[in-house]
């Protein structure tokens, strides 16, 4: 059978993809478009990364394709009801990067609020000529309230680790998780009360219509001055022209985003402003988790081929 990948995926995945007795076909920077579609069309399984599009055209045009497993958590770069339709199976690797997405989260969160990138521009430029009461003051984190909108497994991560710096917890997830309170003393709410009490607000949902745009304009009127917001989940829950509006006139205080509304394109806008925190989609990017996202993705491929049980089928 024919797999079709990227030389991008890391080489524990790629090795363990060898070792069967599949024809491993890995594309790499130079492979032309004609040539990588027409592989695909052939394929059996697909290994996949976020920025492979997959709509119902071309699925329909795979006549052979039995799995994509997709080297991410998410999945919404491929029409899952399409696949489903057509009796393919989408898997991806969930699990593996929720402590890595976390720690990210919180750390971009914490650069956020003491204008830590900023002050480091600042002092490269060779602006810093000694210490001012009042030079880059931020907020505090310690002791403040943390709303986790989307309390899935990164959002309960990244409350454990707000628990580390004492601070009051409120989520919303569709079902109340008493077993997740109990653990962290978390507050259940709706989204409307995470935007009017929460300091700093974490987005970690996954991208569908009924989260799509989940922070408009109407949601940013309702934060407080002093809010952050964190995204690590998909841009496009938040409306980005509305952020921006609300960033330029003070509603909030500022945000750290690791995803972009139309990435991988980043607002002009959204770069020229100083209290945005701005990372390029690494929340998984450390060297043990993309090694382990790897060999997971490429074990789902094997699993679907060989007719074995797949843990992580999405459909």
């Amino acid at each position: 059978m024919i797999v079709v990948t990227s030389d991008r995926i890391p080489k524990k995945g790629l090795s363990l993809l060898k070792k069967s007795n599949n024809e491993i076909v890995i594309f790499n920077k130079d492979t032309t478009e004609n040539a990588r579609m027409n592989y695909i069309y052939k394929a059996d399984a697909i290994l996949s990364l976020l920025r492979d599009k997959f709509n119902k055209e071309t699925l329909e045009m795979c006549k052979n394709l039995k799995v994509i497993s997709n080297y991410a958590v998410g999945y919404d770069n491929i029409d899952i009801d399409a696949a489903t339709k057509l009796g393919i199976k989408v898997c991806n690797t969930p699990g593996i990067l929720t402590e890595t997405t976390a720690d990210l989260a919180f750390g971009i969160m914490l650069a956020a609020a003491r204008n830590i990138c900023s002050s480091q521009t600042f002092l490269r430029k060779g602006n810093y000529h000694g210490w001012e009461p009042d030079l880059f003051l931020g907020y505090d984190i310690y002791g403040k309230t943390l709303g986790i909108i989307g309390a899935g497994k990164i959002g309960q991560a990244i409350a454990r680790r707000g628990k580390g710096f004492d601070m009051k917890i409120l989520y919303y997830k569709r079902n109340r998780d008493y077993k997740f309170e109990n653990k962290t003393g978390a507050i259940y709410t709706d989204i409307s009360g995470i935007l009017q009490s929460s300091d700093f607000i974490s987005l970690n949902t996954p991208l569908t219509s009924e989260t799509y745009h989940l922070l408009d304009k109407d949601e940013f009127n309702m934060m407080k001055p002093n809010a952050i917001i964190v995204n690590t989940s998909r841009g496009a829950v938040i409306n980005e022209k509305a952020l921006i509006n609300a960033l330029k006139q003070s509603k909030i205080a500022g945000c750290a985003l690791d995803v972009f509304e139309f990435e991988p394109k980043v607002s002009d806008e959204l770069l020229s402003l100083d209290n945005v925190v701005l990372t390029p989609h690494i929340g998984s990017a450390s060297f043990d988790t993309r090694d382990k996202m790897a060999i997971m993705a490429a074990e789902n491929i094997l699993s679907v081929l060989n007719g074995e049980a797949c843990p992580n089928i999405v459909n």
